[in-house]
């Protein structure tokens, strides 16, 4: 558990209760009750998670939307990656792209801030942010939802509110009467690594400024264009190249700004800001396509529409009002990334920055592959199988244009970020579960080119069957992610009968092997000569440049989920392998200095603060005790997502840590990524209902479910005595009702015979 987790949630609690966000605030945004909300809608508070390590983005946007517009704060330190952290109190203005949950700062592109009084052009500091156009603000007097948000600029007395569509933002300020009103469009401005690299903004009429912006941070060459359009003239328009004034309708710089100044305030302001990956005519495109009118609710709506429709795809039942909030809310956290990299008429641009027509399917970006493979992928062919296709295309069409499947790809860059090939589970699950909508050889050639290079120590794989510590830093962690990502390959090659591929796919695939040091039971780096590195703690290996990624030997020791059955094996078998588990989680050591933030969430060295953990307390069910594995669960449920601030034990990741919790509070997950297979957990709700293709629906209804009768009786499916551990996806897409008896002890025999357990056979 996170230092002081407790306290902080309790802290967190009573300032939201004082500021009045949790019974009803006293200064209501304007027209926030003209917007309508569903049940389902009404429980999503977007600032859980925006405490803490969350880094979740908070703002407006529609789900997997390419705009997500909301405010930044000046970015302080690692807990501002999105830009936004609930412990502060001073924004420098509202950009129209964020990213969320992740541990690398980036985007805010074409920030826009309201202010009144003479013009400035600086975004002011901490301390005293009106010395630029910063302003305080309070949490009393702001407003965040799915699809709206607002906030009271406290210096200014002026309110701003935010709504959007796939492609455009809607921003709307109300200013007060009898004071000069400025807005600033600063290109300069970005979050975390971003910086400006080349940036133009020209007035091309009296209600339209257009341009683009050229950026490198953690994507080393960003490229987008906008255009704005105003629901007033913008007769004063003043150009700036950094705070130097230039002459002339357009500026062309590093750091371009616009200040749009009304010596009498006009009011209310509107401005429709529309992106594009390709030009500014398509951006203009875009709003004229999307947003034609200037009727603010009636776009706030439209927008609840779409995130009502899309969470309204699991109905649960539970009278804990705090669950159902933390529920939706990880729900909606699953649905802001990946986001739309195309415009309205289909045209996008590629990784190797060319532009191409409408390709025949929506292209996506920002897919946090190492974080989100484990379960926000198997989620998606549940949940929106309609898009599983338009991700796999867009994948495999990047492959194409730099010759190897994204890494993690970042608005049309590739990052290179984390370790594996992790693009490869997803489209092997989307192929393995029968979906259609992509060519399936032109998939597969494309891993075998990812998995067959030389770079990042794939090169020792093939040559050694292992990744030499005094080669390659962070060799464990590459070595174990790739036998993962190649145990998927296999599987693809044996569904289309590519023997000769299949086999050297299954070999690699058992690699992690390797690594394992029989005399002390944990993975061990190797070295060269092919000896255990020396000296070895399993506690204390987190370093940089080290021999994990975000771990230590104590983590990734688990991290075999493709053949957990091996693993068992190279323990010692049933027993051995759950004494050994069960010490994962009071284990306590000394992790050194060194070791990062996101080794957190933990249950001794079990770390559910990061992904490479998330599956380990189900593996319990392989060597036949379910029942462990259901108390783990619940304990992780329980003491790391609430409704609060700080109600997410680590980095969001693009829906990762909140994928995680949808599947097992509906009471099962997927521990192999991509075998197809759900391991029954512990769930929360006394029926969960999920919406499924062709109006099928499959509901979980839970016997005498509640906080003590955490472990699983008895299971039907379909009204017929069901005793395995685990459910396929097959079953489950057909349809049905899993009827889960719980008890307060332990139903030790519950999935304990050999023929009952979960497997990963090929």
């Amino acid at each position: 558990m996170l230092p002081g987790i407790k306290t902080g949630r309790n802290l967190a609690l009573m300032a939201l209760v004082c500021c009045g966000i949790q019974a009803g605030a006293q200064n209501k945004p304007i027209a926030a009750n003209t917007f309508s909300e569903s049940k389902s809608l009404a429980a999503v508070d977007p600032l859980i998670g925006s405490g803490g390590h969350g880094h979740v983005f908070v703002g407006a946007s529609v789900p997997f939307g390419a705009v997500q517009v909301g405010p930044t704060n000046i970015v302080k330190g690692w807990d501002w990656c999105s830009g936004y952290h609930y412990s502060d109190s001073v924004v420098i203005g509202f950009s129209q792209m964020h990213l969320s949950g992740t541990g690398i700062g980036d985007l805010g592109d074409v920030l826009i801030m309201p202010y009144t009084g003479n013009v400035r052009t600086n975004r002011g500091t901490q301390e005293n942010p009106t010395s630029g156009y910063g302003s305080h603000y309070s949490h009393s007097r702001e407003k965040a939802r799915p699809g709206y948000y607002y906030v009271h600029l406290d210096d200014y007395n002026t309110d701003v509110e935010l709504t959007a569509t796939e492609r455009v933002a809607l921003h709307r300020y109300t200013f007060p009467k009898d004071q000069q009103a400025n807005i600033i469009v600063d290109l300069k401005e970005g979050i975390g690594w971003d910086a400006p690299v080349e940036t133009h903004i020209a007035k091309k009429d009296d209600y339209t400024l257009v341009g683009y912006r050229y950026s490198k941070g953690w994507a080393v060459d960003q490229r987008l264009w906008f255009t704005i359009k105003s629901n007033v003239p913008l007769k004063d328009v003043n150009l700036f190249d950094g705070d130097s004034k230039v002459n002339g309708q357009e500026v062309k710089a590093v750091a371009a700004k616009a200040v749009i100044s009304f010596k009498q305030a006009p009011g209310q302001v509107m401005l429709k800001i529309g992106i594009s990956p390709v030009s500014s005519e398509n951006a203009a495109a875009n709003i004229s396509t999307e947003m034609p009118g200037w009727d603010f609710a009636k776009v706030v709506n439209a927008a609840n529409s779409k995130w009502d429709k899309e969470l309204s795809r699991v109905d649960i039942q539970t009278n804990d009002a705090a669950t159902r909030r933390t529920f939706y809310t990880a729900l909606y956290h699953t649905m802001i990334a990946p986001i739309l990299f195309n415009d309205h008429d289909g045209s996008y641009r590629g990784t190797d920055k060319k532009a191409y027509s409408n390709p025949g399917f929506d292209n996506y970006t920002v897919f946090s592959l190492w974080d989100i493979y484990r379960s926000w992928g198997p989620l998606n062919t549940i949940l929106h199988p309609e898009k599983v296709s338009h991700f796999v295309n867009s994948m495999v069409t990047i492959h194409k244009q730099q010759g190897k499947l994204p890494i993690w790809p970042l608005v049309g860059s590739e990052t290179n970020c984390m370790v594996g090939y992790h693009s490869v589970p997803l489209i092997v699950d989307a192929y393995l579960k029968g979906f259609k909508g992509f060519d399936a050889n032109e998939a597969f050639e494309a891993m075998k080119a990812s998995s067959t290079r030389d770079d990042l120590g794939v090169k020792y794989v093939k040559e050694r069957g292992y990744i030499p510590a005094d080669k390659e830093y962070e060799s464990v962690s590459k070595a174990l992610e790739y036998a993962i990502d190649d145990w998927c390959i296999a599987a693809m090659a044996k569904k289309l009968g590519k023997t000769e591929d299949f086999e050297y796919y299954k070999k690699r695939a058992g690699y992690y092997k390797n690594y394992f040091d029989s005399t002390i039971k944990f993975v061990r780096p190797r070295m060269s000569d092919g000896s255990f590195k020396t000296p070895y703690d399993p506690f204390n290996s987190i370093h940089e440049k080290g021999d994990f990624t975000e771990g230590n030997g104590w983590q990734y020791t688990w991290l075999v989920p493709q053949d957990v059955e091996g693993l068992i094996s190279l323990m010692g078998g049933d027993d051995a392998f759950t004494r050994k588990l069960d010490s994962l989680f009071t284990a306590k050591g000394d992790m050194g200095t060194e070791a990062s933030n996101d080794i957190s969430g933990l249950i001794g060295m079990y770390a559910h603060g990061n992904e490479p953990s998330h599956h380990v307390t189900y593996m319990y069910a392989f060597s036949g005790n379910q029942w462990k594995t259901a108390e783990k669960v619940r304990q992780v449920m329980k003491d790391f997502y609430f409704d609060q601030p700080e109600g997410l034990a680590g980095n969001e990741d693009c829906g990762a840590m909140s994928s995680w919790y949808i599947f097992s509070s509906l009471g099962f997950y997927p521990v192999n990524p991509a075998n197809g297979m759900y391991v029954l957990g512990s769930p929360l709700f006394s029926k969960a209902t999920i919406s499924l293709k062709d109006g099928k629906k499959f509901t979980v209804q839970t016997v005498n479910n509640s906080a003590d009768n955490i472990y699983i009786q008895s299971v039907k499916l379909n009204g017929k005595p069901y005793t395995k551990s685990y459910i396929l996806h097959s079953d489950l897409v057909k349809g049905g009702t899993m009827e889960i008896t719980m008890g307060n002890k332990p139903n030790v025999n519950f999935g304990k015979a050999a023929a009952d357990r979960p497997f990963n056979r090929f």
